[in-house]
């Protein structure tokens, strides 16, 4: 319902108990915060992922995080437990296991995890998991409807995960601002971050682990929003160039307001109903991107 800034202040600062303080303070106030949490997260591990794979269109999903907490989802309800906290927390170790497993299978390989083989790993851990999917939701009615609903990105608290994921996303933000100073080293060659004595493994794992903390913890609050984590690195770079210093700060912050904008305009234009955030974002976004590579406004990796 629409309130004014008088009515805000009052909910946040003195409730009296009326409809608009309950709906601020119980609806809006957290979907604010989880908005601002899910863009950092979103951007921070694009940014990650950009950089580390040496790839100006990745995303999150390349690492089959989104596929991974799919699999899990589906698992979860085809075996009889559909409630929400349930296939939230197993989405979120099926987003870590997805992108364990990319990272196991990219270090195996000879000359070690590399842009090119955590792509390869990436690729083909989500055509599995996406595989794995489809027959269990061919199989299964619960998986599907559970699977459905999971893939409509939305800041709506679902799942009453916001209250105990703020450790895992300060963790992986502060891993990921850790991380910048050796982005920086491999943006000039791996023998050249050798010689500034940058180890290339420990910043491999550093940035794997990263992300995973993340783009898990925004799979798990939201569900799959891809496009933010897309097209947030290359705002960031074109406003504050490629040192990932700035880099990452920039990301989290654009991250969050990209995202609290699209899900304001999806309120907005579809009322008394909403369009997810995604979905938003995905209509918005991709000429918005495509304007920006036309410009030549996309600083190059």
């Amino acid at each position: 319902m629409p309130t004014s800034p008088v009515q805000v202040f009052t909910a946040l600062f003195a409730p009296t108990g009326t409809d608009a303080d309950v709906a601020i303070t119980g609806l809006r106030v957290p979907r604010t915060v989880l908005g601002i949490l899910v863009g950092a997260c979103l951007g921070l591990a694009g940014t990650l992922v950009q950089g580390h794979t040496r790839n100006p269109i990745a995303d999150p999903g390349l690492l089959g995080i989104f596929q991974g907490a799919a699999l899990a989802i589906v698992l979860v309800a085809a075996t009889g437990d559909p409630s929400g906290p349930v296939q939230a927390l197993f989405s979120f170790i099926g987003a870590l296991g997805a992108s364990a497993l990319v990272f196991a299978i990219a270090a195996s390989a000879r000359g070690g995890a590399t842009p090119i083989t955590l792509v390869l790993a990436g690729v083909a851990v989500s055509a599995l998991f996406g595989a794995l999917v489809t027959a269990t939701v061919l199989m299964n009615l619960d998986a599907l409807d559970a699977l459905r609903f999971w893939q409509v990105g939305s800041l709506a608290t679902r799942n009453g995960a916001l209250a105990y994921m703020w450790p895992f996303v300060v963790v992986g933000a502060a891993l990921a601002l850790a991380n910048g100073p050796a982005l920086n080293a491999l943006a000039l060659g791996p023998q050249a971050a050798a010689s500034l004595g940058v180890s290339l493994r420990r910043a491999r794992v550093l940035g794997i682990a990263a992300i995973t903390l993340l783009a898990g913890a925004a799979v798990m609050l939201a569900g799959p929003i891809a496009f933010a984590g897309l097209i947030v690195p290359h705002i960031a770079r074109a406003l504050v160039g490629a040192d990932y210093r700035w880099q990452l700060p920039a990301s989290a912050l654009i991250g969050s307001a990209v995202l609290l904008v699209a899900d304001t305009i999806g309120r907005v234009i579809a009322q008394p109903g909403e369009l997810s955030v995604s979905v938003v974002l995905a209509v918005a976004g991709a000429p918005f991107f495509i304007a920006l590579a036309r410009r030549g406004r996309v600083v190059s990796l």
